[in-house]
C-alpha cells in the first residue's frame, strides 16, 4: 500500500506504507486508508515531526556513530513537512486515501 498525501495547492507526497504510517503515528493520527489533517492541527504535527527528528539524531549521536547509513527520518519527513508548512500558510487541509 502507498500513502498519497494530497492538498489542493501543491503536488502529492507519496510514501510507502511503513513510512506513511510512521508519519501519521508521530503526528498523532490513526493510520488508515483515509484521513485528513486540518490546518489547525498542522502546527502541532510539524512540532511533533521536528521533535521526532531531533530525537532520532540525538540518539544516533549518543552512540558515537553519527547518522546511520540509509535514509533517516529527517529525509523521509521533509516533503511531508514542506506540505504541512505550506498548508498552514494557505489554510488548506491535507488528505489521504480520497
Amino acid at each position: 500500500m502507498l500513502y498519497r498525501f494530497k492538498s489542493k495547492n501543491m503536488g502529492d507526497v507519496i510514501m510507502l506504507e511503513p513510512n506513511g504510517r510512521q508519519m501519521l503515528e508521530i503526528i498523532g493520527k490513526t493510520p488508515g486508508p483515509k484521513g485528513i489533517i486540518l490546518p489547525e492541527q498542522m502546527p502541532a504535527a510539524v512540532a511533533a515531526l521536528e521533535a521526532a527528528i531531533k530525537l532520532e539524531e540525538s540518539s544516533d549521536d549518543k552512540d558515537g556513530e553519527g547518522l546511520p547509513e540509509g535514509v533517516g527520518l529527517h529525509q523521509r519527513a521533509k516533503p511531508f513537512l514542506d506540505m504541512l508548512r505550506w498548508n498552514i500558510k494557505v489554510g488548506q487541509e491535507v488528505v489521504w486515501g480520497v
